[in-house]
């Protein structure tokens, strides 16, 4: 049996995806800058792909700007409104992409707040209120935490920078939970909102921004006019048209995926019940995403027990899949006040749509008896 519970780094792509990807590369592969006939169809379905990925997000087709994934599209949000010496807002748990931006930008003379979370990972919205000032002029929040499954509560967080901000932009980092969870961007008042396709079981190297109409960021590659003047660069067709079919396919399910792994979740932990010297840093309910599960196994290595797994056929991470073959320490973990022995043993699990029960069972199976080896050692 094979288990793969990676799906927080990167998912299988759907069929009806990978027969899309393959259609647009073999029988329409003109360029949608072209005034010829090919380029023409190429366009068509350039803005058909838009509107459909429009649809899930009920906004307007000309408020998606597409990237080449979530790590593109994370720094296009965040340094599109940026102005000299100007105040900029984010947390200590966020992505690499957003979190070395703003380390970044501080070094270049930002002035910088990056606040705190809790033992579960919730930011104190307290201190966020406290934050906004009158130079604020831009949030960047992730809805998902990518390493222990978090969930910001983005509507008020948005409810409160607009209160007290009106020239303030809201950016989320919606790479871990579009999808999977319902979002509604008018609601949150978010101005602009990162996806990436390859976590959608959509291609890899592929991904959006929405962009909230009438906002104009700052061109983020100078070239043609490709996107609005926005991103130049030619147009990946075949890469978008498979994120669109993904998303459309995804965004449909949500309901009937969130409940069967919200079931799956629950099974998986309560299996983990049984084990000893664990630490589940993860939680069920509402304010946790039910696809991923955080667990800190006491007195081994994380690493030498994801390749013991992995000589069995189940692919799990250490966390972060952009961090994980780095040395350093998880920056999430140590957030939520995780000692040095527990992020050293912490695995991530994440779910898709298709694991089943019985891949739990046998994940559960293998990793007793791996960590009844390796304590033994």
């Amino acid at each position: 049996m094979e288990a793969y519970f990676d799906n927080s780094a990167t998912t299988k792509p759907y069929e009806v995806v990978i027969e899309a990807v393959v259609d647009a590369m073999r029988n329409n592969y003109g360029n949608t800058s072209s005034a010829h006939k090919l380029g023409m169809k190429a366009e068509q379905e350039l803005s058909e792909s838009r509107e459909k990925i429009a649809k899930t997000l009920s906004c307007s087709k000309d408020e998606i700007v597409f990237t080449s994934g979530g790590t593109e599209a994370n720094n296009f949000s965040v340094k599109g409104f940026l102005r000299e010496g100007a105040h900029i807002i984010t947390d200590e748990i966020e992505h690499p992409s957003v979190l070395k931006t703003f380390q970044q930008l501080e070094k270049e003379g930002y002035r910088v707040t990056y606040l705190k979370v809790d033992e579960k990972g919730f930011i104190d919205l307290n201190e966020l209120k406290e934050s906004i000032c009158n130079d604020t002029v831009l949030l960047s929040i992730m809805h998902v935490n990518n390493e222990i499954g978090t969930i910001q509560n983005i509507e008020e967080i948005g409810g409160i920078l607009k209160s007290k901000s009106k020239k303030a932009k809201f950016h989320v980092d919606a790479v871990q939970s579009y999808g999977k969870l319902n979002i509604d961007v008018k609601k949150a008042n978010i101005d602009m909102l990162s996806v990436s396709g390859h976590k959608i079981h959509g291609p890899k190297g592929v991904g959006f921004v929405y962009v909230r109409k009438g906002l104009i960021p700052k061109s983020f590659m100078i070239g043609g006019s490709h996107e609005r003047k926005l991103r130049a660069g030619t147009i990946n067709l075949p890469g978008i048209v498979g994120l669109a079919v993904a998303s459309e396919k995804i965004c449909q399910d949500i309901s009937n995926n969130y409940k069967k792994i919200s079931e799956l979740q629950k099974y998986f932990i309560d299996k983990l019940s049984s084990f000893e010297h664990i630490k589940i840093n993860s939680s069920i309910g509402e304010e946790f995403s039910p696809y991923i599960v955080s667990v800190s196994f006491i007195g081994v290595r994380g690493e030498v027990l994801i390749h013991l797994l992995e000589e069995e056929n189940i692919y799990v991470s250490t966390g972060s899949a952009c961090s994980s073959k780095n040395k350093a320490v998880s920056h999430v973990l140590e957030s939520i006040g995780l000692n040095s022995k527990e992020i050293e043993g912490t695995i991530r699990f994440s779910f898709n749509s298709e694991n089943t029960k019985d891949e739990v069972d046998y994940v559960m199976e293998i990793l007793k008896k791996s960590l009844e080896f390796l304590r033994r050692v």
